[in-house]
């Protein structure tokens, strides 16, 4: 039977019309943008083989295009659609934080921050420069790595901190392994810009560090004031 010949509470699209997205599961959600079936499976039924297949949400939507074009019922047309949706969920996320915004909540800022460095398969390590009122000046990727570490270069941070005429500063980077626990290596480096931040008067307010599904603030942990 055809999505189309299901009751209507059942239907995907008109549950999502009705209830809203969050009431969707992610098969459900993914057949919205499948829209269509192949002979003896719905687009309900695709959705679920692809998500067993690839073993979750995550991984599938990281999976090569090849991977799809050779999947039933997708094709290189609902790949590129599927990823603009990805494109355009980024780019909201990455608005809700804009250039003179000031920031007050830890976590719309841990968010943003995993929004940007989550998916990464190599460590990234970025800055949020921010003014004297915890306003933002400009989110940059300052350093690229390897799966387990990036080299970072106290003298370019303060650098670019001196060129945006920041006042303080968020570090941020990223463990590609899943794990957001800081290493020691972790706690001495940013022990290091501390102090190289400080003799030019810019303090760091914290360093998030970002794993697969959770991040680690040095702030919330009482690690800033006292590595």
């Amino acid at each position: 039977m055809t999505i189309s010949n299901w009751p209507v509470s059942e239907r995907p699209r008109e549950k999502l019309l009705t209830l809203g997205p969050k009431y969707l599961s992610d098969a459900e959600l993914l057949a919205i943008f499948i829209r269509t079936g192949v002979r003896g499976k719905t687009a309900l039924d695709i959705a679920r083989e692809l998500l067993n297949e690839q073993g979750g949400l995550k991984p599938l939507l990281n999976s090569s295009p090849i991977f799809f074009y050779q999947s039933p019922g997708i094709g290189k047309a609902k790949f590129s659609l599927l990823k603009a949706a990805l494109e355009l969920g980024r780019r909201y996320q990455e608005e809700t934080l804009e250039i003179g915004e000031t920031l007050t909540d830890s976590q719309t800022t841990k968010r943003f921050l995993c929004s940007r460095l989550g998916d990464y398969t190599y460590e990234v390590f970025a800055c949020l420069f921010l003014d004297s009122q915890n306003r933002i000046i400009r989110f940059e990727e300052l350093f690229r790595g390897t799966l387990t570490e990036a080299s970072v270069y106290p003298r370019e941070v303060v650098k670019r901190s001196l060129e945006h005429n920041a006042a303080k500063i968020i570090l941020a980077h990223n463990h590609p392994s899943g794990n957001p626990h800081p290493s020691q290596a972790d706690q001495e480096m940013t022990q290091l810009l501390r102090d190289s931040l400080a003799l030019v008067d810019i303090r760091i307010l914290d360093h998030i560090i970002v794993g697969k599904k959770d991040s680690f603030s040095f702030a919330e942990a009482g690690l800033i004031s006292f590595i």
